[in-house]
């Protein structure tokens, strides 16, 4: 997360060889090449958890879908893909050259969706990287627990 609140904004890219490297580094190896391709391949591969293209088929037929992500638009992409249902807009931390929880990204968000904050509901796992953001910017949202966390209040 420190890396990512850097400034000037640094691209995703740089930011996981750095994290992976450090990672690496505090159990006494050293990251490669391979294995910074080996990470970029698997984090382009994420498949999304079983319900959610049953669930985002079922919302879309009644309101746009919206990802807003804090990662690059070429890694976003396969998994926009193996969702299977057509989503209306991406949006990346690469692209508002911000990351959560940064308003920027939202706020780039609402920009290219053309949308008023009080137009949305935000659906995200994250306390700190969605919920936190939502409050102070005044946007709905939800929730989803994967983790077994205990809400924080904020």
């Amino acid at each position: 997360m420190e890396r990512q609140e850097q400034r000037p904004f640094l691209a995703y890219k740089t930011v996981l060889q750095a994290s992976l490297s450090q990672a690496f580094s505090e159990v006494g190896f050293e990251a490669t090449a391979a294995d910074f391709n080996t990470l970029r391949s698997i984090l382009s591969e994420i498949a999304p958890h079983p319900e959610v293209p049953a669930a985002l088929a079922r919302l879309r037929e009644h309101y746009m879908i919206a990802i807003i992500s804090n990662t690059s638009d070429d890694l976003i992409a396969g998994t926009v893909r193996a969702i299977g249902v057509p989503i209306d807009f991406v949006i990346t931390a690469e692209q508002a050259q911000a990351y959560k929880p940064d308003h920027q990204l939202f706020l780039k968000a609402y920009a290219t969706m053309g949308v008023a904050r009080e137009e949305t509901v935000h659906v995200g796992m994250g306390q700190f990287t969605d919920l936190k953001i939502c409050r102070e910017l005044g946007v709905r949202s939800i929730w989803i627990d994967r983790l077994g966390e205990t809400l924080n209040p904020l």
